[in-house]
């Protein structure tokens, strides 16, 4: 019998095949882990009989998705209903009946978009069951372990889906590493959806930023002052992180100036460590 295996470490889901892949490519480098235990799998039906997904609305067209309890990485995805479409920014592996309706019920999608390879996990059974595209930068190709039609890839610093939304490719934690700038988003004053390219921090007043959050490699001076360059053309005011609670609600552009400004002071020993 075949089956869509997906990994429990990382949520990412693989191609059709008869017994689960030897490995984890995904989970196999730096940037995430094997579990202690082994690297395990599982599949759409069986992760629907133990999980489900919950919601929130944090502001007038934008709602977290998350699965319940947490899965794999455990991020939340983000619907950001826009004059143009609707767009789920990073996606969730958990995808059921259920949540195909709410989303459906508020309009269905429009466009796909994911900030890395980490948050890839069932985009592809997402984007068949909204007909829609994905786009995803083309710096991250090697990283697509399910290709397929829907996916798009994009090339170059940023690409415009449509009239105040903007992809922003940011680099740092992956190559490709990518950030949505949503003009009307927090009344007007712009939002930026950051999955873990810029992380808000537990305490919820700064960002921090690095090439493997479970492995604690660093990023450079350079990776980071080049993320704070890709976002200087965009006003916003709403940050919002890759978990539920992660969100800086207010002066988030200056959250990230300021946030680069400590990391570099850090890493170059100015800050007293």
């Amino acid at each position: 019998m075949m089956s869509l295996f997906i990994c429990t470490a990382c949520g990412t889901q693989y191609p059709e095949s008869a017994e689960p892949p030897a490995q984890c490519a995904i989970c196999e480098e730096e940037r995430q882990y094997v579990p202690p235990g082994g690297q395990t799998w599982t599949t759409l039906a069986v992760l629907a009989r133990s999980h489900f997904n919950s919601y929130r609305t944090y502001e007038s067209g934008v709602l977290g998705v998350g699965t319940q309890p947490p899965f794999a990485i455990g991020q939340r995805a983000l619907l950001l209903q826009t004059t143009g479409g609707n767009v789920l920014w990073d996606c969730i592996a958990l995808i059921d009946p259920a949540t195909v309706a709410v989303i459906n019920g508020l309009g269905g999608l429009t466009a796909i978009a994911i900030s890395h390879p980490h948050f890839y996990t069932t985009m592809v059974e997402w984007a068949h069951a909204f007909a829609c595209p994905i786009y995803l930068h083309a710096a991250d190709r090697a990283w697509i372990m399910r290709p397929d039609p829907a996916i798009k890839l994009w090339q170059g610093d940023s690409l415009r889906l449509w009239d105040g939304v903007t992809l922003v490719r940011c680099g740092g934690h992956f190559e490709g590493g990518t950030v949505l700038h949503w003009a009307e988003g927090a009344n007007g004053r712009g939002v930026v959806c950051a999955g873990d390219i810029l992380t808000v921090t537990t305490d919820r007043k700064w960002l921090s930023f690095m090439r493997s959050y479970p492995n604690f490699i660093p990023l450079s001076k350079a990776a980071v002052e080049h993320i704070g360059a890709a976002l200087e053309p965009f006003s916003f005011e709403t940050i919002y992180g890759h978990y539920f609670d992660r969100v800086i609600l207010t002066n988030g552009k200056d959250v990230l100036r300021r946030s680069i400004e400590r990391y570099v002071a850090a890493i170059e020993g100015r800050r007293g460590y």
